[in-house]
């Protein structure tokens, strides 16, 4: 049986967008049909000559989406140009316009509904109009602290409350996530950087939206804290020294709370040298559930693992702005030629 192959555009060659580039390629389903950046050291060039192992592709890269969008048949595009709705919202529109359905690693399109209801709801329209899915997901928000929790609940009769941490060892990131996270500055530069909404994990406000999305709970309000891990002897990465006394990290805390009952409460420490990385879930129910990770999921690979796994499924949802709450379980398939559910029955 063949399978017609998902053509799909890749929009955005940062770090993440590359890796996003390399699972694409090694998925026989998929046919890359084009790839879109606005680095002007890129533009031109053969995006195979951006991977670790440069090859050519015969895709040259573009600053603008819209002739591929165009001319080359797109069924979907992989998005990983920033974390914010507010800079995505004309991307997203202009892909939309054409019909084409798209899987963005934006933090905040993972539950856009809160924080921007409006630029939600318009592209909620559009998508349902141009019978397209807008999909926002990755590791975190996407997975760990938010669909992982939500399927380990499907085991319980009552939840009374969910916890989930993740602690990551910074030393071994990309350096913009070592960037992002204040590693490498003054506490008091930390404070200030804060405050102006440049050193933070951008998401977990939103995982917090999601897991109550799934749970039917109405928290009442988010709360969401955000400290500096120092260092308490000098630490230090590939890219950044750490002297004893200066920022290494962030711990950053957000609540779902009703009533003053915390429902969800997510967890997140990631800071260079931070010791026992893992992932973990707790669930307060019917039975109780406890699940850990040990050394936690290395998120620059997994996340554009989960960008490209997700795509076959969007087949499988109704038009409209969708959440990972919506979609069916996803593997990383290599073959879809066959759903034929017999053919376990040949190894007994």
């Amino acid at each position: 049986m063949t399978v017609n192959k998902v053509k799909v555009l890749q929009y955005g060659l940062g770090p993440i967008g590359v890796g996003i580039v390399e699972v694409l390629l090694s998925r026989p389903w998929v046919q890359l049909v084009g790839a879109v950046d606005i680095d002007r050291t890129k533009v031109g060039k053969d995006v195979g000559q951006l991977l670790s192992k440069p090859r050519n592709t015969g895709i040259l890269v573009t600053d603008k989406a819209k002739g591929p969008l165009r001319d080359a048949g797109v069924d979907v595009v992989t998005h990983a140009t920033s974390s914010f709705m507010k800079t995505i919202h004309p991307q997203l529109l202009e892909i939309l316009h054409h019909g084409t359905s798209v899987v963005s690693t934006a933090e905040e399109l993972a539950y856009p509904f809160a924080r921007h209801p409006e630029l939600a709801k318009e592209l909620d329209e559009l998508a349902r109009k141009k019978k397209a899915v807008v999909l926002g997901t990755g590791i975190n928000p996407g997975f760990l602290l938010d669909t992982l929790a939500v399927a380990l609940s499907g085991v319980c009769q009552k939840v009374n409350s969910i916890r989930a941490e993740r602690v990551v060892d910074a030393s071994r990131r990309r350096p913009p996530l070592q960037k992002k996270i204040g590693a490498g500055i003054s506490p008091a530069e930390f404070e200030k950087k804060v405050a102006e909404g440049t050193v933070k994990h951008v998401g977990l406000p939103e995982s917090v939206g999601l897991v109550s999305l799934a749970m039917g709970w109405k928290v009442g309000e988010i709360q969401e804290r955000i400290t500096p891990v120092i260092a308490e002897k000098e630490v230090q990465s590939d890219h950044i020294k750490v002297q004893a006394g200066g920022v290494a990290g962030i711990r950053q805390v957000a609540k779902g709370i009703l009533a003053g009952q915390e429902l969800v409460v997510l967890d997140l420490r990631m800071y260079l040298g931070a010791p026992n990385p893992h992932d973990s879930v707790l669930i307060d129910g019917t039975p109780p559930v406890d699940m850990t990770i040990r050394g936690g999921v290395e998120g620059d690979s997994a996340t554009p693992a989960i960008i490209v796994n997700a795509i076959p499924n969007l087949r499988k949802l109704e038009p409209g702005l969708r959440t990972m709450v919506d979609l069916p379980p996803i593997t990383p398939r290599l073959d879809l030629s066959s759903e034929d559910r017999s053919v376990m029955l040949k190894t007994f």
